[in-house]
């Protein structure tokens, strides 16, 4: 099996979710956030972050405007837009025989549009695995139970591919093999110097290439 993240790596997000959140934070009549603390604290999950990112700010009201300004935005096609060649990518993954899914720190509300019928992605993955349904989140290296149980999957079975240090320290904790993806130029190799990693790539559609050579 091939897990796949999904911020900056199956798609890049962080500066559409820089903007994002800022428009949450003025529709609640709070100051921007400076990118480069949206940039220190991005990996972590959203709710986590925020009080980093706008300290003082009433999460619950944050929360409740998010949604709606995330429904706007993957509307207008401005998050979430998954390259044609990364969807090739996959594509070429199911016809090599890798099963493809999805782990993600986002929560339930987050990945919404992701697993609906509709959606490029479905019938592309066999699953979306989210904190909405699993009990650990990256870097616990548990994030991965919910994952390999539903596949049947030993972790050597299985390759993990993210853009994050905690996605490394995850994966190496959970036995999974690593591939850090760097296309969105948020991290670069030095970043994952005390972890594992089998492969970097540069741009996400390397994957197919890479899976192979590690199988």
């Amino acid at each position: 099996m091939v897990a796949v993240d999904v911020d900056d790596t199956l798609c890049l997000t962080e500066a559409a979710c820089f903007d994002l959140e800022n428009e949450v934070l003025a529709r609640i009549g709070r100051p921007p956030m400076r990118r480069a603390v949206h940039l220190a604290t991005w990996g972590q999950t959203l709710l986590e972050a925020m009080p980093l990112r706008s300290p003082g700010v009433d999460l619950g009201r944050f929360e409740a405007v998010y949604r709606e300004v995330l429904r706007e935005y993957v509307g207008e096609g401005l998050l979430d837009v998954v390259a044609q060649e990364n969807l090739d990518a996959l594509d070429a993954l199911a016809g090599a025989g890798r099963t493809v899914a999805l782990l993600t720190s986002r929560t339930e509300a987050e990945v919404e549009h992701l697993v609906d019928p509709s959606h490029v992605l479905a019938g592309r993955v066999s699953g979306v695995f989210h904190g909405g349904n699993t009990r650990f989140g990256k870097p616990d290296p548990r994030a991965f139970d919910e994952l390999l149980a539903a596949g049947g999957l030993e972790p050597s079975e299985c390759v993990y591919v993210g853009d994050s240090p905690g996605d490394a320290a995850a994966a190496n904790g959970a036995g999974l093999r690593f591939v850090a993806c760097l296309q969105s130029g948020v991290r670069a190799r030095a970043d994952f110097a005390p972890h594992q990693v089998d492969a970097f790539i540069d741009a996400f559609p390397e994957v197919v290439a890479v899976v192979a050579r590690l199988s």
